[in-house]
């Protein structure tokens, strides 16, 4: 049997010096992956998005390799489509609740809104943390499953209680409250019997998102009080009544065309930092966490470039316009020929048809969007944080010992049924 130190020299001589982590998945493997599963997916009306799903993870666990042995996912399809179908039992009844009172409580059916929001929300970080315990609890190394203790209802309140600040500071409390969640979660989280730790700094991620937070936020906010403020809210009330046949004078009246043109600058400006900040922010991110996780003696650093998150990005933007051109293509081709076969007959059957080929025509469009995106930034991301990472004092897996069993899933079926789930 091999040694660790054997293999450890191994994945050094077929990697850059000091890095003994690899992916070494196929990308022609994972798209066939993808086109079959969406595939699937739409003629199964969304249920085989649990095997796609338990493809992906057993995917990428499988191709990821830290000194020359791989992850193993240990997770069912079944697992996840009976969780989500418990989450379904439960949040029924939630949603019913919500929905009576609001037509029948009076003006304490008036706040069911802002309640179930306010609970929904709460539901989705505990969900979150669930479903993390529950992918934590079926993924194996050499032989050793990874896990999670701690209170998901506790982590609930917390992760509401900072974004809650995150909202009311406007973002400026984010990298605290990140620091302090990422602590939570892996302070609770254990390779085996060997303990996980986080030592990211929420004040050195603050110093280094600061100036992104001033060229974001700042703008945008005077943007959207130019917006509002440009408007004569009086002249618009008094005018609303009457007719207007000068629509120019009329929006030259109110305010509404220095309004228009406020905002058009924010929405232009929001497009731009949102194309060329975000990818610097992600990098900055992930390089951030990564550097900050820590199993007993085992030190993980990353070496993650912003060149290459933007490689990733450009990747699927190029995908998606060759798509989007190959989809509109397609669509007046359609269009043409149903125009030329139907005519001008008007019937309920072609308006049947007519909203089934549009429904369909949609979902497959979102579908192709997900596929490219899973396939190009999932998989990119994935990979460039994988072959960017360094780890110290790896020999301390030799003393692990395997400890604990696999968690419900019901954790994961509820984020997935909130739409908060993850890989």
């Amino acid at each position: 049997m091999t040694t660790l130190d054997a293999t450890v020299s191994a994945a050094q001589a077929a990697t850059p010096a000091g890095t003994i982590a690899r992916f070494l998945g196929n990308d022609r493997a994972y798209w066939r992956l993808l086109i079959r599963g969406n595939v699937l997916v739409m003629v199964t009306l969304g249920i085989y998005r649990f095997w796609l799903a338990t493809d992906i993870r057993r995917f990428l666990w499988a191709n990821t390799d830290v000194a020359g042995e791989s992850f193993e996912y240990a997770g069912t399809a079944r697992e996840l489509l009976l969780g989500f179908l418990i989450a379904i039992a439960i949040l029924v009844p939630l949603y019913s609740f919500f929905f009576i009172a609001a037509l029948g409580f009076g003006p304490a059916g008036e706040m069911s809104g802002v309640l179930s929001f306010v609970l929904l929300t709460f539901l989705g970080h505990y969900a979150v943390y669930r479903a993390r315990r529950y992918r934590l609890t079926r993924t194996v190394y050499r032989g050793v499953r990874f896990l999670q203790e701690g209170s998901a209802w506790r982590y609930a309140v917390c992760a509401l209680f900072w974004w809650t600040l995150i909202v009311l500071t406007l973002g400026l409390a984010y990298p605290f409250a990140q620091a302090r969640l990422e602590r939570f979660k892996m302070r609770n989280t254990f390779f085996g019997d060997l303990a996980g730790r986080f030592e990211g700094s929420g004040l050195s991620l603050f110093l280094r998102g600061i100036l992104m937070w001033l060229l974001t936020i700042v703008p945008l906010t005077v943007g959207l009080f130019a917006t509002f403020a440009a408007i004569d809210w009086a002249t618009l009330a008094s005018v609303s009544r009457v007719a207007r046949d000068d629509i120019m004078g009329w929006l030259e009246a109110t305010g509404l065309a220095g309004a228009v043109v406020y905002a058009t600058v924010t929405f232009v400006w929001a497009l731009l930092v949102l194309a060329i900040l975000y990818p610097i922010f992600q990098a900055m991110l992930l390089r951030w966490w990564t550097s900050g996780l820590r199993f007993g003696e085992i030190v993980v650093t990353s070496r993650l470039s912003t060149a290459q998150v933007y490689g990733v990005y450009a990747r699927f933007v190029w995908y998606a316009f060759l798509f989007s051109l190959v989809a509109g293509a397609i669509g007046v081709g359609c269009y043409y020929v149903f125009d030329k076969v139907v005519g001008q007959e008007q019937s309920l059957f072609t308006e049947i048809v007519a909203t089934v080929a549009l429904l369909a025509g949609y979902v497959m469009v979102m579908l192709g969007y997900s596929t490219i995106y899973q396939a190009t930034v999932r998989l990119g991301l994935w990979r460039c944080v994988t072959e960017s990472l360094a780890i110290s004092n790896i020999s301390a897996l030799e003393r692990v010992t395997a400890t604990g069993k696999a968690s419900s899933p019901i954790g994961e079926g509820l984020a997935d049924a909130l739409n908060v789930g993850g890989i």
